[in-house]
């Protein structure tokens, strides 16, 4: 039932879009609640007391906290759907190391690109671009990360193409000329019903939001 799963998430979290991906890949029906980042709800701070943060999948009145831990859940729990990890234990870590690596390298230097002006601005550019191209480079011809099957490093990373246009706009770059095969990956997973029900396709509305984000924090 519906009300077993709930998702306590905000529009425009990559790491909640996630979630909402890896739960329409597997069909679970869900409640979504969405929260307010600015003034984090009683049931959020319950459910995450420790890092008080979004995404949280309650299950069964559970709480799972972490994205890239929240999609193995989904994917150890719900196995009667196509899995989301490599049955292989060493494709399974390899496609770990990756999603870590979007963890560790996109979103801190997607956050500085933003938050930061002149020299530390420009070196996020920097290791933003030479991120994706290491992405690009894992990539290689295949459709997808995973070959033929859409799968976790997909999941993590496909939810910052919502922010393209913001990194473009700020690093003063293109997408398209630095990292070709990344766009054109992501264009296509774009297809995916469960991805274009689950990401944010308007890019300018994303880069709104990143605009009402730095005022919220007082970045000029």
């Amino acid at each position: 039932m519906a009300e077993e799963v709930v998702l306590l998430g905000f529009w425009a979290s990559p790491v909640a879009m996630r979630v909402k991906i890896a739960l329409a890949e597997k069909e679970i029906d869900y409640v979504s609640r969405e929260q307010n980042l600015f003034n984090k709800s009683s049931l959020l701070l319950e459910m995450n007391p420790v890092y008080k943060r979004i995404p949280v999948l309650i299950h069964q009145g559970k709480p799972i906290c972490e994205s890239l831990i929240i999609i193995q859940y989904i994917d150890e729990v719900w196995k009667h759907k196509a899995p989301l990890f490599p049955s292989d234990p060493c494709e399974r870590a390899h496609a770990r190391f990756w999603a870590d690596y979007v963890d560790e390298h996109i979103y801190p230097n997607a956050r500085l690109l933003w938050a930061s002006k002149g020299e530390r601005q420009e070196a996020a550019k920097k290791s933003l671009v030479e991120s994706f191209k290491a992405l690009g480079g894992e990539l290689g011809d295949k459709p997808y990360f995973g070959g033929a099957s859409f799968g976790l490093i997909d999941i993590a990373l496909i939810p910052f193409f919502s922010f393209f246009y913001t990194f473009e706009t700020f690093g003063r770059f293109s997408m398209e000329e630095e990292c070709p095969e990344i766009v054109a990956w992501a264009k296509r997973c774009s297809q995916r019903e469960t991805v274009s029900k689950s990401v944010v396709l308007d890019q300018h509305k994303a880069y709104e939001f990143v605009l009402e984000l730095m005022a919220w924090h007082g970045v000029q």
